[in-house]
């Protein structure tokens, strides 16, 4: 599917999305009922459709209008179990079709300002991987194309913000011949997490250096081509979250500026490190949702190289309150800051094509959602990012959204 331009007629294709998913959500029970044994049993195979129409309004920025953004998922999970009498395998399958006209284009910030944007309007094949979860050890293992941020450099707390740099740091988030494993293209990843304790977890991650799935414009790329990004992470849970991560390329990167005798850039080691810190305070426990917390709060920060990619580190932070109003069990109120830190490299590099460049990009948001119906969550979002763009007269961007999230499938 190519690239809409400006003037692509969204309506149609929102309608495409809405009819698939409704597809999904009709075809659910059906399928249920053709893979149980008519015993009761759950079926083999589910499916699940999840739909995000957002309406971003940039209301300031290097330029200013109103933009869509939408994308649907549709994920299918086989029981290998119940289907074959593997015990404790699964096979995942995710598609996800994505369309809009880039809101970021009018905003002009660096990291982005929704996590459901994309360059090009695909229909791709995102996630496809078998999972084991042995029965003898707390041990799970998968192997597949799996989203990296699924399992690593994520925290709960964090979820519900829209911002791209709410869901993994810009620092790796940024690497890569053509990014790591995280929307919208995952690559082919050995993955294996386990619980010495209740309280404990480590996980571990051999990942094709070059992200690509089928319904990319270059298709899954070659294996090991690039080299493989390596990433673990080590956490304690018994109070929230606290965890520990590291990730490496297994071969060099081009350094963003300095060049070799032979005018070919330098190839530098890219590696960095990040930490992750979630408290809850209060409980819930005379609502429906026992587990939840009243509040969540979250810090995160990483560093990286500083040679490899635009950015040396960032940070973010934030609180998820649930249950905000009364009467709405649903209803959740969350607000964070982010900042990225700018290489000195990147800075030259920019400074060089006549765009000066601060030392970093703030942003800032607060978003408020709720499920008005069992199908259906509005969410009001507003940032707010200083740009590190120095030129005279740069503005910086703020941005105001709805979001609407249509989920269906199988039920819970």
């Amino acid at each position: 599917m190519a690239h809409h331009s400006a003037n692509t007629r969204t309506p149609t294709a929102a309608r495409r999305c809405l009819l698939l998913l409704a597809a999904s959500t009709l075809a659910a029970p059906a399928l249920r009922a053709e893979e149980g044994d008519g015993s009761g049993d759950a079926s083999a195979f589910t499916i699940e459709g999840e739909y995000v129409l957002d309406i971003v309004g940039v209301a300031q920025g290097t330029d200013t209008g109103v933009r869509h953004v939408d994308l649907l998922t549709l994920t299918g999970t086989l029981d290998l179990d119940t289907a074959a009498g593997w015990e404790g395998t699964t096979l995942v399958g995710e598609v996800i079709a994505g369309t809009g006209r880039e809101p970021n284009a009018l905003a002009g910030t660096l990291q982005g300002i929704d996590n459901a944007e994309v360059a090009k309007n695909r229909v791709k094949l995102y996630q496809f991987y078998l999972e084991k979860q042995f029965a003898a050890a707390p041990l799970r293992v998968a192997a597949g194309f799996i989203d990296l941020n699924a399992e690593f450099y994520s925290n709960e707390a964090a979820g519900l913000l829209i911002a791209p740099a709410f869901g993994i740091g810009s620092e790796l988030a940024a690497t890569g011949p053509n990014g790591p494993a995280i929307f919208p293209s995952t690559a082919l990843t050995v993955l294996a997490h386990v619980d010495p304790s209740p309280d404990t977890y480590a996980s571990l991650a051999l990942v094709n250096a070059e992200s690509g799935v089928l319904g990319d414009a270059g298709g899954i790329p070659g294996v090991l081509r690039e080299g493989a990004l390596v990433i673990g992470e080590a956490g304690f849970t018994r109070f929230g979250k606290l965890a520990l991560g590291a990730w490496r390329y297994t071969r060099r990167q081009d350094d963003l500026r300095l060049l070799d005798p032979a005018g070919d850039p330098l190839r530098r080691r890219a590696q960095g490190a990040y930490a992750l810190f979630e408290l809850p305070i209060g409980s819930r426990e005379a609502d429906a949702e026992a587990d939840s917390p009243a509040a969540s709060l979250f810090l995160r920060a990483g560093v990286s190289d500083g040679d490899t990619t635009p950015y040396s580190g960032g940070w973010q932070a934030g609180v998820l309150v649930n249950g905000v109003l009364a009467g709405r069990p649903d209803s959740q109120l969350s607000a964070g800051a982010n900042q990225a830190f700018l290489t000195g490299k990147f800075r030259r590099n920019e400074a060089d094509a006549g765009l000066p460049r601060g030392r970093h990009e703030t942003g800032f948001e607060i978003t408020y959602a709720d499920r008005v119906a069992p199908w259906l969550t509005l969410q009001l979002d507003s940032q707010y990012v200083r740009s590190s763009d120095q030129s005279p007269g740069a503005p910086d961007a703020l941005i105001v959204g709805l979001r609407f999230i249509l989920n269906g499938g199988t039920s819970r």
